[in-house]
């Protein structure tokens, strides 16, 4: 959150913002001062030092997109650079003409974890969030590999909070473009699920605290004009609401 042009962490409890000495998800706790909901503007609600995502991890969306659901979890990076805040605008850049939103669960890491079970993993989430893996999905196809696709500034808007796990599932997720709903599934269909990601990650790279792992798409993308607004709606979690423009 940023108040008064300084950047800090809070909970919310009992209607009233908590100040905290550090991130919630690195053992931050509350200082004694509070501060006014009313005058606070989010950012991010977290600083990854890498966002993990997860392709093609319900049927609906491989089938969409005529592909084959994958044996193990597809992975692939989000640079932090991409971040963007809830109420942020998505600039569509230049060099694609087809940009895809993509509602999804989040998933924020609360330890160091190596190669852990999915009994470790599922301990060390700290806590869930809204996210839209906006897709630059014709340059997707073209270059056969998806950093660029997936990597433009303002492409991975987070948010609009933390609610701290742990978390009964499954949730309902749906994504709205100017009102309308476009996207409506259930965790329930991850093929898959949290724990199994996080391990499946932590077997490659090490999850670092506030690193946040993106757990795939329903069916229902579609693309961005200037001028929308996109919304990713998490059931118990939040909405996150952005709008759209094109690059200047």
């Amino acid at each position: 959150m940023e108040f008064q042009g300084r950047a800090f962490y809070a909970c919310h409890e009992e209607g009233k913002l908590h100040l905290l000495d550090g991130p919630p998800y690195a053992g931050g706790q509350k200082t004694g001062e509070r501060i006014p909901g009313d005058r606070v503007s989010l950012l991010p609600p977290s600083e990854p030092q890498k966002i993990v995502a997860v392709g093609l991890n319900y049927r609906s969306h491989a089938r969409e997109l005529g592909l084959r659901v994958p044996e193990e979890p597809l992975l692939f990076l989000k640079p932090p650079s991409a971040l963007l805040a809830p109420g942020g605008t998505i600039v569509l850049p230049r060099e694609s003409q087809r940009v895809d939103y993509e509602g999804e669960l989040v998933l924020v890491i609360g330890g160091r974890l190596k190669r852990a079970s999915p009994r470790e993993a599922r301990e060390a989430i700290f806590g869930y969030t809204c996210g839209n893996d906006v897709t630059a999905r014709d340059l997707q196809r073209r270059d056969g590999q998806w950093t660029r696709a997936k990597g433009f500034d303002t492409f991975a808007p987070v948010g609009p909070w933390i609610i701290p796990g742990p978390f009964f599932f499954p949730l309902h997720l749906a994504t709205y473009l100017n009102g309308v709903r476009r996207q409506w599934d259930s965790t329930d269909n991850l093929i898959f699920p949290p724990e199994e990601l996080v391990s499946h990650i932590s077997s490659v790279m090490t999850l670092l605290p506030g690193d946040l792992v993106f757990t795939g798409t329903p069916a229902g993308i579609g693309p961005l004009s200037p001028g929308d607004e996109v919304e990713v709606e998490v059931e118990g979690v939040g909405r996150l609401r952005n709008r759209v423009a094109a690059e200047t």
